[in-house]
């Protein structure tokens, strides 16, 4: 099976783990599949409330038309798929993928993004606690030696990506991850925590500063939220 296959079934085991308006039921190339359709999640905040570092334009935009985007293009790439799996046609099928794959990436790993950040009036910036940060500090030194690293991270991404706190499912262990344009975090890693290095998520506020943009995001990441989902 080939690298954009295997992606594919990994990325919908990952919708289907994700909230019941995002779960798709999939099944192999040879067997006709309805999906039920993905949805643009509702915010838990305001799109201001996540100034100064934060743009309320930029969550507006970020939210209601990069992200519905992403939402309305994956169904309709699944839906594309119901009519070529019903013909039987596996030349269109694999080029489907392509298109499942980025959008599908682009709607798990916004959702996650958004429950990522929380203004500082419902705990936006407080620190980990617990046994993510005893995790953190084990591995890193300390948070800030982490955010140091997660933000070379960022910048070290060419183009487009998001880098990622994910957790081996095998070995327990947190690591930093980065990945290319909307790949989502699939197979054997857990996302705990993404930051998005898209342009569309800083420019109108950072321009070409994007440093700025990824030290100021600390100052409004729910780590309540990441620390949910360490096991």
């Amino acid at each position: 099976m080939s690298t954009t296959m295997l992606r594919s079934t990994a990325l919908r085991s990952a919708l289907r783990a994700a909230a019941p308006s995002t779960t798709a039921r999939a099944a192999c190339f040879s067997t006709t599949v309805t999906m039920q359709k993905a949805t643009l999640p509702d915010l838990p905040y305001d799109y201001g409330a996540l100034e100064p570092a934060i743009s309320g334009q930029i969550m507006e935009l970020h939210h209601s038309k990069h992200h519905n985007t992403y939402v309305n293009s994956y169904n309709a790439a699944q839906e594309k798929m119901e009519e070529v799996q019903s013909k039987g046609d596996i030349q269109a099928q694999i080029a489907q993928q392509g298109l499942i794959n980025f959008h599908g990436g682009g709607h798990l790993n916004h959702s996650l993004f958004w429950e990522n950040l929380a203004p500082k009036s419902s705990g936006g910036g407080e620190p980990p606690s617990g046994q993510l940060a005893t995790a953190i500090n084990s591995s890193y030194g300390s948070l800030s030696a982490f955010q140091e690293k997660f933000n070379a991270a960022l910048a070290g991404i060419q183009g487009s990506g998001w880098a990622w706190l994910v957790q081996d499912t095998q070995t327990g262990a947190i690591v930093i991850k980065t990945y290319a344009n909307q790949d989502p975090v699939v197979g054997q890693f857990r996302p705990l925590l993404g930051i998005d290095a898209w342009e569309h998520a800083y420019y109108l506020q950072y321009q070409n500063r994007k440093a700025e943009y990824f030290g100021a995001v600390w100052g409004v990441v729910n780590w309540k939220a990441v620390e949910g989902r360490y096991k």
